[in-house]
């Protein structure tokens, strides 16, 4: 995955964020999208979850995870 540093972050739109209120969870790119659910899957809140989930399927409808994944 490609390292995204403080600076890069501040620089992407909140249209990049699976959670944009408080731009956390970047999907700007589908590694860091498959990243957002690994890491909200652990750490986030059933809304949380629901949210990324919801994000990142809509913006990589082909990553694997939602082939065989019941939400």
């Amino acid at each position: 995955m490609a390292q995204l540093t403080a600076a890069m972050r501040k620089k992407l739109p909140n249209s990049m964020f699976a959670i944009p209120a408080t731009r956390d969870y970047p999907i700007h790119d589908r590694e860091h999208g498959a990243n957002a659910l690994s890491r909200v899957d652990k750490n986030g809140s059933s809304q949380q979850k629901a949210q990324v989930r919801a994000a990142v399927k809509r913006r990589y409808p082909s990553l694997p995870y939602f082939k065989n994944h019941k939400s």
